[in-house]
Parts: structure tokens; C-alpha cells; sequence
């Protein structure tokens, strides 16, 4: 089962975009002496972290019928290419497959009475156009299961961070012109993205060592402060003294 995360980045503006940028010596970037903005953008995006395979679209606006018909068209293009199923399930399997991506959710919502194979997981923020009828419907309808990221916990959404980085290297210290520019620049790096896509994986050897160090680590009286090695009870102080006499 494939798992895709969405999500819509920005605003951004076309204005001076803060950061380093290379210059030739005595040369530095000048920017304009007056502040005018030049629009804004937005960025849908499509993820896939099993392969890094990124679907973007670079827009003014995103209310839902602009978003949802981009992401059913996205999303149909992704169901095409996936292999296959061996075997169909039966009735009863199958909707438990479905039911058990909302165990232990507070808030769940209908399922169809009539559901394809399951074979899409699409991770989503909270916005209510996410959870309009007519668009879980349809992805129902076409076997993708949409599963909300808590209320402050947008982090759990991997798009987010391609889109940190993607922000990162076509506006870091540029000066977009206009909209389209802003477009433009988004779309083509996300192009070259595509070109080598790097996998993500949540958590991964970096998580791990950094768990490893906090295990390493003691706390001092409920703060934020920690000590690399435990302080001693005052009792277990006094033995010790007494037992190197």
C-alpha cells in the first residue's frame, strides 16, 4: 500500500527572499530601495517518502476548486500506476483493512458501504476542505483512505519538509519579480528534485543517536538541565564516606 502525504505551501511573495547568494567579489546583491510586493504564491504538493517522488504545482490561490480538482488528478494519475493486486479481497476483509486506520481516532468519519481495495494511505493536514463530504467520497470511491494530522502536530506531514527544502533552495536570497516567476522557480526546482530523488524515513539513524544520547543522559530537578552522569542521593554519599574510612 502506497503512502502519499499533501499538502499547500506558502504563502510566498515576490519580494526579496532572505538568505546567502553568490556574488562576484566587490559585487554584492543589491536589492530595491522601496518595498513593493509582487503577489503571492502557493504550493500544492503531492509526496511520496518511499521514493522521494515529488508531484508539484505552483498556484495564486487555493481554495477547493482549485486544490481538489489538481489533487484528484494527481491521485488518479498515481492509482493508474500502481501494480496490480494479486487477488481482491472479499467484502468482510476488506472493509476491516479500511476500519483499521481508525482505531483509537475520536473523530472518525463514514465509511462507504461499497469500497474498492484499499491501496492508498493520503496524509493530510486538518483544513476543512481536506474533510468536505464530496471529496473524502471520492477518495474513498477510488480506494485512497485520507488520515488528518493531529491539531499541532502539522510535523507529522513529510511534505512539509520537502517543502522546506525546496523553498530553501529557489528563493534563498532571490528576488522574484512576479508571480509567475515565483512559479516558475518552484516547479523547476521540484523538477530537478525529480531528477534524484532522495527517499525519507521516518525517524532513521539520526533519530536513533539521538535517542541513544538522551538515554545517556540525567535530568536535574524537573528543569531542561541534564548532567552525564547521575548526581548521587545524599544518603548513598554519606555511605560511600563512611565506607572509604
Amino acid at each position: 500500500m502506497a503512502v502519499w502525504c499533501a499538502d499547500e505551501a506558502g504563502p510566498y511573495q515576490a519580494i526579496p527572499q532572505p538568505g546567502a547568494s553568490w556574488q562576484p567579489i566587490g559585487e554584492p546583491a543589491c536589492y530595491p530601495h522601496e518595498y513593493v510586493r509582487g503577489g503571492t504564491v502557493k504550493l500544492l504538493t503531492l509526496f511520496h517518502p518511499a521514493t522521494g517522488q515529488l508531484r508539484v504545482k505552483g498556484v495564486t490561490h487555493t481554495p477547493n476548486s482549485v486544490l481538489h480538482p489538481w489533487l484528484q488528478q494527481e491521485l488518479t494519475a498515481i492509482m493508474a500506476a500502481l501494480p496490480p493486486l494479486d487477488e481482491s479481497p472479499d467484502a468482510a476483509t476488506n472493509r476491516a483493512a479500511w476500519a483499521r486506520w481508525q482505531a483509537g481516532l475520536s473523530v472518525r468519519f463514514t465509511v462507504l458501504e461499497a469500497l474498492p481495495p484499499l491501496r492508498v494511505l493520503l496524509i493530510l493536514d486538518n483544513l476543512a476542505g481536506h474533510k468536505s463530504t464530496t471529496f473524502v467520497c471520492w477518495l474513498m470511491a477510488h480506494g485512497i483512505m485520507p488520515l488528518y494530522t493531529p491539531i499541532s502536530g502539522s510535523w507529522l506531514n513529510m511534505a512539509e519538509s520537502i517543502q522546506r527544502i525546496l523553498v530553501g533552495r529557489a528563493l534563498a536570497g532571490q528576488h522574484p519579480a512576479s508571480p509567475a516567476q515565483l512559479m516558475e522557480w518552484l516547479e523547476a526546482v521540484a523538477r530537478g528534485w525529480n531528477a534524484r530523488p532522495t527517499p525519507f524515513i521516518w525517524g532513521g539513524k539520526r533519530a536513533l543517536r539521538r535517542q541513544r544520547a538522551r538515554e545517556r543522559r540525567y535530568g536535574l530537578g524537573g528543569s531542561g538541565a541534564v548532567s552525564r552522569q547521575p548526581i548521587p542521593h545524599p544518603g548513598e554519599a554519606i555511605n560511600g564516606h563512611k565506607q572509604g574510612k
